[in-house]
């Protein structure tokens, strides 16, 4: 998940089952401290009150009907019974300062309790901005969660606003996608590009998207109404309707600032919540990425150190040598993209760059990274020559291609418009200037593609109306926040921020590389979140885990 757009910028979830297959498992973690009792769920109706002005909103009638075990909401034939998939829309207000006016749909999926009868309901976001809550269920139920939170709860996946199954952004043709990806379409600049160079050719490429987007979604006014805080009074309204006093909920990366800015505005409605890899909602766009161009830079030398310690490891000499290794190859697909399984899809520098930064998403996918990288430097195919496929299949997974051709999501359409509307514009044309400098020196090799978000957001036309502040949660149940320490796309020092900010947040810390911990830390990350959820026991303060 990468919080800031870039189409090429993947999100954590989605590319978890199909790494599974050719990454190892993880090796189980080990607890520095037992928990303790800590937090309860909130109990009876009393507990939620319902805004003025959307009773009919909160007292709608949900309609579930059965849909297939896989991604999106097919219907199939069959009971709703433990164990099963049922799917469901819910209508909420397209703009919550006029709840008399348009409206849209919020999808839901639903896999039952194993158990006859369900503890109650875990509602998930997988992240993005853009993760597909709808399809990642199916995944994350049979991969991700322990046997005995699905055996307890009913997990819910939502698509927020504008993302997938929802009522949804819609941009682009599948070709203007792939070719957007390829970085084909981009303004041509020269090695010795000034700021202003820089800053009119995002402006024009954001302009030129907008332009697509507004004339393809449905409502076009919906681009105006994608924020997250707008997000969360959906989210409390699915709690509502589905039979919940208080929301119990798991949000990874971006899915930590919809569920503090739900804890936020819902403090009373607040159960049990678990928030992994979290996003610091006090920084500004600018610093999200800089953050990030860190994070990513030293998860590369994280890996490059790793492949050098092993055998078969395609990069030579110091870690600094692999680096330069890697960001020479980098450069030479510029004039010269290498051949992938696709004749008609050649790897470029833009897509090798995001094949690239996936595997650091997870450290169980680094000995693949290797892989790839030694076939597309030529050092492993047969005829000696570079060979790009792995690489691209890397990009293609995170951007939810398939071999066919066709996205099955909308992702890396909706993160731009979700982000330019969390994030109000900062700054002028020198400060914008200097922060890209400061974000290329922080990565030389990621760099370039994470400068300018506040150009793309003031071209994009569609201006944020919230403001970028520490959250509270005053009078919330406890918060789990959970932090990964060499995590490249949200930042340890974010989870660290985030669990300070909200009055009943305390911080997990997972000793680990890659993006978020729940799932792929161990046995000791795993006990901590699941004693919580299922008994409402918070760990130990200061609880650290290893493996």
């Amino acid at each position: 998940m990468s919080i800031l757009d870039a189409s090429s910028r993947p999100r954590r979830i989605k590319i978890l089952a199909a790494l599974s297959a050719v990454t190892a498992t993880a090796a189980l973690s080990a607890c520095s401290n037992p928990s303790v009792p800590g937090a309860t769920q909130a109990t009876g109706a009393a507990a939620a009150s319902v805004p003025a002005g959307l009773e009919s909103f909160y007292s709608q009638a949900v309609e579930w009907y059965p849909c297939k075990k896989d991604a999106g909401m097919t219907e199939r034939s069959g009971d709703m019974g433990p164990g099963t998939m049922s799917c469901a829309r819910v209508k909420v207000p397209l703009d919550y300062g006029n709840p008399g006016g348009e409206t849209i749909q919020i999808a839901m999926k639903k896999r039952s309790a194993s158990a006859d009868t369900a503890t109650g309901a875990l509602f998930i976001n997988p992240g993005g901005p853009g993760g597909s809550g709808v399809d990642i269920l199916p995944q994350i139920t049979s991969t991700q969660f322990s046997k005995d939170l699905v055996t307890a709860y009913d997990v819910i996946g939502f698509d927020p606003r504008g993302v997938g199954e929802s009522t949804a952004i819609d941009c682009l043709t599948d070709a203007e996608l792939d070719a957007e990806r390829s970085g084909t379409e981009s303004p041509s600049l020269p090695d010795d590009a000034t700021g202003e160079q820089k800053r009119a050719a995002v402006a024009e490429e954001t302009t030129e998207r907008e332009a697509k987007c507004r004339a393809k979604t449905r409502p076009a006014a919906l681009l105006d109404h994608v924020d997250t805080v707008s997000a969360a009074k959906d989210l409390d309204i699915l709690r509502a309707v589905t039979g919940n006093s208080a929301l119990t909920y798991f949000g990874y990366s971006y899915g930590t600032f919809l569920g503090a800015t739900y804890a936020d505005l819902f403090p009373g409605n607040v159960g049990r919540f678990v928030l992994d890899g979290a996003v610091d909602p006090s920084i500004s766009g600018g610093q999200v990425a800089l953050g990030q161009a860190k994070g990513f830079e030293n998860a590369l030398r994280a890996y490059v150190e790793s492949c050098q310690s092993g055998s078969d490891c395609p990069l030579t000499g110091s870690v600094d040598d692999g680096v330069k290794q890697i960001q020479d190859f980098l450069t030479s697909l510029e004039s010269g993209p290498i051949r992938t399984s696709d004749a008609n899809r050649p790897l470029t520098r833009s897509l090798a760059t995001s094949g690239i930064m996936v595997p650091l998403y997870q450290s169980e996918a680094w000995p693949q990274l290797s892989i790839a990288l030694s076939r597309a430097m030529g050092k492993t195919t047969n005829d000696g020559k570079p060979d790009g496929a792995i690489l691209l299949y890397f990009a293609d997974l995170a951007a939810q291609r398939g071999n066919d051709g066709t996205y099955s999501g909308n992702g890396s359409e909706a993160i731009g418009a979700i982000n330019c509307a969390d994030f109000p514009v900062m700054g002028d044309a020198a400060s914008w200037d200097q922060e890209a400098a400061e974000i290329k020196k922080a990565s030389p090799t990621f760099g370039d593609g994470l400068q300018y978000t506040d150009v793309a957001c003031q071209a994009w036309g569609h201006p944020s109306g919230n403001e970028r502040k520490a959250i509270h949660a005053s009078g919330a149940n406890p918060i789990l926040v959970i932090g990964t320490t060499g995590d490249p796309a949200t930042p340890y020092e974010w989870s660290q921020s985030l669990a300070d900010q909200l009055d009943s947040g305390q911080l997990l810390t997972w000793k680990g590389h890659g993006h978020t911990a729940y799932g792929r830390a161990g046995k000791c990350v795993t006990t901590a979140v699941d004693e919580y959820l299922l008994k409402g026991t918070m760990p130990a303060e200061g609880l650290t885990c290893e493996g």
